[in-house]
């Protein structure tokens, strides 16, 4: 039986104080054919039995493969100091600062992670956190809408599928004018993007590194977006900005990317952690709350959340705010990773990642009839492998001796059938990358 709080008699001096005798005369304008006649539950167990079950069923989580897995989402060393900081239960069980002023230590928090991003991007502002990769892009589009008082957004086909999927989505009813470009050899179009853009464009989006894997620099892009008027949206990976030009030295007006890779987990499709980050000058048109730091009438330091105008409780449905509610711990998370790597550990994270990613490359073009897809381009952690077969057909010949290879890039580009996309993180060892290698050679 399930366990109730209250007495029998007590509901029956409850249902009596609201006029009516029984608890089904609670649901008297339900028709009978709509109600529920019981659902099918079975008997309740003991708590060592609970343990039991649900321990078995989380077994079923841990694969035991290499994984060479990326596109968008890594699998990365989290340090355990990550998880006994952020679940502590101060932060684990607060919710969105309605009164944010009494919530100093999440203001805080939030605050840092915004400095945090801020650096990383090399903008002036960034928001408390938006709810994964694809939805920041599409929060940038409407952004850029805002800011440019237009409707027709252009994005490179280099960007991840998954985002373009869901910014498709998103968009469709919406009135947007949302135009794909081809890339050419890995990187976006620069002739196609000059024919594409015009002065009813709000927006180019682009990634770096892309899809792909290819890193490019789009300082050019951004001239070419500024030219029209529009703003040049940027998708990027936060860990390789640890070592590469971060988007805002390029002219990138909106940075967005996926926070995951910041202490947390592949975890089967999340929670994940979009993170967005703009000039200061575009900062009444960001969506999500921005804390800042300041100082009250005696002098102390507090943090609040400014422009509060924009929030739901002041604008209602105009709002711009609601996007974030959710993502606080993620962000704690992304902060507390950031803090204990440090600016120097972040560079030699990502160092390693690239190094490892290097090593893997020379050492899988040894095994015949493996070639570069792209080979005159730049890569950090990832790149396209040509195979001599089926990338989907060699993938499922790899998973049966224990390694998740990869992406298969033929799913989303036809053309690119016998394409494989490999991921390296500071999790691969060389034994791993020689052991793909080896099985390599013997599947082909």
């Amino acid at each position: 039986m399930p366990f109730v709080a209250n007495t029998e008699a007590q509901q029956q001096e409850m249902l009596e104080a609201i006029g009516v005798k029984r608890l089904d005369d609670l649901f008297a304008d339900i028709p009978p054919e709509l109600r529920c006649n019981g659902l099918d539950v079975p008997a309740g167990i003991s708590e060592q039995q609970v343990r039991d079950e649900l321990a078995a069923l989380a077994d079923h989580n841990t694969t035991g493969l290499v994984s060479f897995l990326g596109g968008g989402l890594y699998d990365h060393f989290i340090p355990a100091a990550v998880d006994a900081l952020v679940y502590r239960s101060e932060f684990y069980t607060a919710y969105t600062p309605y009164q944010p002023e009494i919530s100093q230590g999440t203001l805080q928090a939030i605050y840092e992670y915004q400095s945090a991003i801020c650096r990383l991007t090399d903008m002036e502002v960034a928001n408390a956190s938006l709810y994964d990769g694809g939805t920041a892009v599409y929060e940038a589009i409407m952004m850029a809408m805002r800011v440019t008082g237009r409707n027709r957004v252009i994005v490179d086909d280099s960007v991840s599928p998954i985002y373009r999927k869901m910014v498709g989505s998103y968009t469709r009813n919406l009135g947007i004018e949302l135009l794909e470009t081809q890339s050419a050899e890995g990187l976006p179009d620069r002739k196609a993007l000059a024919e594409a853009i015009n002065d009813a464009t709000a927006a180019v989006i682009v990634q770096t590194p892309n899809f792909f894997g290819c890193i490019d620099d789009v300082s050019d892009l951004a001239d070419l977006a500024h030219e029209h008027g529009a703003l040049l949206i940027v998708s990027s990976y936060p860990i390789a900005l640890g070592l590469l030009k971060p988007p805002g030295q390029m002219g990138a007006d909106i940075v967005v990317g996926e926070g995951q890779s910041l202490g947390m987990p592949i975890s089967f499709g999340g929670p994940y952690l979009g993170f967005m980050a703009t000039r200061r000058k575009h900062v009444r048109k960001m969506p999500g709350r921005v804390v800042g730091r300041t100082v009250d009438t005696q002098g102390r330091e507090g943090f609040v959340l400014t422009l509060q105008a924009r929030e739901q409780h002041i604008r209602r449905e105009k709002a711009t705010s609601n996007i974030c509610t959710n993502e606080g711990l993620c962000a704690l998370t992304a902060v507390a990773y950031l803090s204990l790597l440090g600016k120097h550990g972040l560079r030699d994270l990502a160092q390693t990642c690239a190094d490892k990613a290097d090593y893997a490359r020379h050492r899988l073009l040894q095994v015949p009839g493996v070639t570069m897809r792209f080979p005159n381009r730049w890569y950090f952690n990832e790149f396209v492998l040509n195979l001599p077969m089926a990338a989907d057909k060699v993938i499922r010949g790899l998973f049966t001796r224990g390694i998740a290879a990869g992406f298969p890039l033929g799913r989303y580009w036809p053309e690119m059938n016998n394409c494989l996309l490999i991921a390296l993180t500071e999790k691969r060892t060389k034994q791993d990358i020689d052991f793909l290698a080896h099985t390599l050679e013997v599947i082909l």
